[in-house]
């Protein structure tokens, strides 16, 4: 016989047989919003131990309130009203309802007693419920003479004057719900009477009762797992069963001891829970290992046996959704799950905060703060810009500060003021600048719950940080520039590029500004603070580059720094004329293109040393800028300018330069090595050259030019010593250095590039062809008895077929066969291509792989002339090392498919090629004679492709040189 926990059997007078079940359930208040203050009640024989988890966890067996009774508690209930979730009934032995109304002080009701926890201050700020009324049931017929304290259960406080409650049938298998409602009274005393206003018979034994609170829709569940829908508030008050989506009735498979009521893609769901841990979504088992579960708005909070606590948010999701979920092997790692205690189980959530209240095996409380639920939150409150909430939050659970911003971008920059007067503390606002990075935690760290959530709309425009940066300094500026000062510093110093002159001269403005405001900063406080975010030497640096030595010497001290390290310099400064002395700091800051523009100014006598600093750090266009286009320094830079250029053997530019300042027998010589023959001309005329020297001139670039044009399309097209030749013959050994060398070593890295492709393509090829014969093989030894060949061998006999047929009918159809045999060599090739593919798997893949190979073989044979050539140039210029690489791995190549042409073309596969048994004598026995013969016949015109390539081992290609 089955043993039942928690099963009480009576047998009565007249043998009638009672059998009751219990099991545990929490009454908890089921408020959404910030007034429900997450009441739990724990009935004690005639007292309620209620704790209220919004103020405080406490430890059980204590509480915060008790209630007293006079009798024995059979049940608790809290309202489901969502303004008045404090409020709770107390049924009791003597079928009375007690009705307790939360107030906005503190009780002073005998009855309510306070939990052996708090202090005064505790006391004071606790809002306890007082006794409003205590009814007593009018039960019709005279019921209410012999008290059954069993008699009700289920009790449901649905509005605010009418209860549901169920009894059973002591006779038949048959349910009674009553409606209890407030009767009318004349009295304000604290005794009333509940009527029963009426009553509805069900066919089977009610076993719980479900309301929810926000559809007011109520869920029976029967004692053979049916589910009905009680429609209570009409005025038929009919009792119907509760239909899945596809329209069918829901029943449990298992009786359950927790029902729920949730809003499920659209569809309102019936969540239960058995005492095996069998979990279901209407009449579908979705996990068996659940052991605790709590409807919280739109989330779905379960524990498992695994020591888990799963949180599903059911808004905008799917039945199916979130069946797969509940139901994977594979447990999401995101921000869904979260390991807790061994035994763990749900008491409650606190409404709009972040605490989930588990209770362990042994009793104890523990609170833990559920990602998904802290995340959730933390989007609400943003969404209602209330940012001190979310900052206080996600700063005490180290939650990336980025989301405040990333969560919408849009609406944080429009109410950048109202970020700063609530977070309203300097340290805060620096923790937020310093979280700050271009990462979008919305697409990485903290995605959104729902995936295809529409995402509000990035600004494109700028960089992130420093967006926010300049928006959170103009408001601070505007708010209070004395009280945000280092809050406005760190917006300086956390940019993209940190402004770390800015924040110096801003402290240096505090240094001598009048007596500080109340709540304001002095500089050696900000300096410090500085410190603090950046680097020592490189806010020293900075300082420097201020040149304000008052400043630099705060720095400096503020540093611990060795005066000996840096007052000789400073005063070696300070003794300067101030523009050298700028020029003196930025060069030791290495910022040159500021230094040779205080140079400049120094007059010019110090003209040597700026041009020495320019050549040094190629500096000619900023120096440029800085003196007249007429001035002698502007000519004289513009000349070192054109040298650097032909240096570079950017002779034309540098022709140019040279023109542009005067400098016209520089700029003819450089326009003569450019081949620039108009500017050497306009050059010429410039210089006033006589008639012999304007004809010499004109020789010399005729030759020039047609050489130089003729050396480069023989080196496009790879003739190394024709292109030498026309060199030497004219006498331009620039090309040499210009064009030739540049080519051959492009050549070099051409041909090892290609060299790499073509071994890569060989080996893939081959190792292919090989798996390819391999299942051939396999395939012909399965299929060696079919009667009907297959494949390309079904393909041959389809053209044997034809070629029959053709030569019946040729007579009749010459003209006809004349044109189609007129078809151009170009479509044949073309037809050849798309029978033969290197897809896998496809009909004549081997063919197509041993063409392939053959090309690859016979394109690498074409090669030898040509890196025979590029050797011998190679080693003639120096270029050795280009040059043993390139034969090495010509050779490699070769050697390669040297060994693998046995391989691929074997003796074998060469008999097998040979043409099948075909003609207009032909039988069709004779054919499948044939078939029988060559277990791999191909057609004649493919052939050819059982012809292993040929390489010439003869051919000198190598230059022993480079051995």
């Amino acid at each position: 016989m089955k043993v039942t926990p928690s099963r009480l059997h009576v047998l009565c007078q007249g043998w009638h047989y009672l059998c009751y079940d219990w099991h545990w359930t929490t009454d908890r208040s089921s408020g959404e919003n910030s007034g429900d203050m997450a009441n739990v009640a724990v009935i004690d024989g005639n007292r309620v131990l209620v704790t209220v988890f919004r103020q405080g966890v406490v430890p059980p067996p204590m509480c915060t309130y008790r209630l007293l009774l006079p009798h024995p508690v059979n049940q608790v209930m809290f309202s489901a009203h969502p303004q008045k979730s404090n409020d709770l009934a107390v049924l009791d032995a003597s079928n009375q309802i007690s009705v307790y109304k939360c107030g906005d002080s503190p009780s002073v009701d005998p009855t309510v007693k306070l939990g052996a926890v708090g202090g005064n201050g505790f006391k004071v700020s606790l809002r306890t419920p007082h006794l409003e009324k205590r009814y007593k049931i009018q039960f019709e017929n005279g019921e209410d003479q012999e008290v059954n304290p069993l008699k009700l259960s289920l009790l449901t406080w649905i509005q605010e004057d009418v209860f549901l409650a169920v009894s059973h049938s002591q006779s038949s298998a048959q349910s009674v719900i009553h409606h209890l409602t407030v009767a009318p009274s004349e009295t304000d005393d604290e005794h009333g009477q509940l009527s029963i206003s009426s009553s509805v018979i069900v066919d089977g034994v009610i076993i719980s009762l479900c309301c929810n609170s926000k559809t007011k829709s109520v869920a029976l569940q029967l004692a053979g797992g049916q589910i009905l829908k009680y429609f209570w508030e009409s005025p038929s008050l009919a009792v119907e069963p509760w239909k899945n989506p596809s329209g069918f009735p829901v029943r449990f498979p298992y009786p359950c001891t927790q029902t729920e009521l949730a809003m499920i893609g659209g569809e309102e769901c019936v969540l239960g829970l058995s005492d095996r841990c069998r979990f279901f979504i209407n009449d579908t088992e979705i996990a068996s290992n659940i052991t605790s579960f709590a409807v919280y708005g739109e989330f779905l909070l379960l524990t498992t046996h695994s020591h888990t606590c799963q949180c599903f948010c059911l808004k905008d999701t799917s039945f199916n959704t979130l069946h797969a979920g509940l139901s994977s092997s594979h447990l999401s790692k995101g921000e869904s799950l979260r390991k807790v205690e061994r035994g763990s189980r749900i008491v409650t959530v606190v409404p709009q905060d972040t605490k989930l209240i588990l209770q362990m095996p042994r009793g104890n409380l523990e609170v833990v703060h559920h990602r998904a639920l802290v995340l959730a939150q933390i989007r609400k409150w943003l969404d209602k810009l209330m940012f001190k909430e979310a900052f206080e939050c996600m700063r005490k659970l180290r939650i990336n500060l980025n989301l405040i911003h990333d969560h919408n971008p849009k609406v944080f920059l429009e109410n950048v003021d109202t970020f700063i007067r609530q977070i309203d503390s300097v340290n805060h606002i620096n923790l937020f600048f310093t979280e700050l990075k271009e990462e979008d935690v919305t697409k990485t760290m903290y995605p959104p719950p729902v995936t295809g959530a529409v995402q509000p709309s990035k600004d494109p425009a700028g960089k992130k940080v420093d967006l926010v940066c300049d928006a959170l300094r103009a408001a601070m500026e505007s708010i209070n520039p004395h009280k945000y000062c280092l809050s406005i510093l760190t917006s300086h110093v956390k940019k993209t590029t940190p402004e770390l002159e800015i924040v110096l001269q801003k402290v240096h403005e505090l240094q001598g500004s009048a007596p500080p405001a109340p709540g304001a900063v002095s500089a050696e406080e900000a300096l410090k603070y500085l410190l603090l975010l950046v680097d020592v030497n490189e806010l020293y640096d900075h300082s420097l580059g201020t040149y304000d030595f008052d400043l630099v010497l705060m720095v400096a001290e503020k540093s611990q720094k060795d005066p000996k390290e840096y007052l000789p310099f400073l005063n070696t400064l300070k003794k300067m004329e101030i523009n050298y002395q700028r020029f003196t700091i930025d060069k030791y800051l290495k910022r040159y293109e500021k230094a040779i523009g205080h140079l400049s100014k120094c007059g010019p006598e110090y003209f040597p040393e700026c041009l020495n600093l320019v050549k040094d750090k190629n500096l000619y266009k900023e120096a440029l800028k800085l003196y007249p286009s007429d001035s002698q320094q502007y000519k004289d830079i513009s000349i070192a300018y054109g040298e650097h250029l032909t240096r570079e053997r950017l002779y034309e530019p540098a022709g140019l330069v040279f023109a542009r300042c005067g400098a016209h027998e520089k700029a003819l010589d450089a326009f003569l090595t450019s081949g620039s023959w108009q500017q050497a001309l306009c050059m010429a005329a410039r210089l006033n050259l006589t008639q012999d020297q304007l004809a010499g001139l004109g020789r010399t670039l005729a030759g020039k030019r047609g050489c130089s044009e003729a050396v480069v399309l023989l080196l496009e097209g790879a003739a190394w010593e024709e292109a030498l030749r026309l060199v030497y013959k004219y006498n331009r050994p620039d090309i040499i250095e210009t064009n030739v060398k540049p080519s051959i070593l492009e050549a070099q890295k051409n041909y090892m590039a290609l060299l790499d492709s073509q071994t890569a393509t060989f080996s893939r090829h081959k190792d292919r062809l090989l798996v390819v014969r391999e299942l051939q093989e396999q395939a012909q030894q399965v299929n060696l008895d079919d009667e009907v060949p297959q494949g390309q061998e079904s393909d041959l006999f389809s053209e044997t077929s034809s070629v029959m047929s053709g030569s019946d009918m040729s007579g009749k159809y010459s003209q006809s066969n004349s044109r189609i045999s007129a078809r151009s060599s170009k479509n044949r090739r073309k037809a050849e291509r798309k029978k033969h593919s290197l897809k896998e798997g496809s009909p004549l893949e081997d063919l197509a792989l041993l063409e392939a190979l053959s090309e690859v073989v016979q394109s690498t044979e074409k090669l030898k002339d040509e890196v025979y050539h590029i050797l011998k140039v190679l080693f003639l210029f120096e270029f050795d090392e280009q040059g043993r690489e390139l034969q090495k791995a010509f050779e490699d190549t070769l050697q390669l498919m040297e060994r693998s042409l046995p391989e691929i073309w074997t003796p074998t596969h060469q008999q097998n090629s040979a043409t099948p048994v075909l003609g207009p004598s032909s039988t069709a026995n004779s054919i499948m004679a044939s078939y029988q013969q060559q277990k791999t016949s191909v057609p004649v015109l493919d052939a050819e492709l059982f012809i292993p390539p040929k390489i010439n081992k003869k051919t000198q290609w190598k230059l022993s040189l480079l051995e």
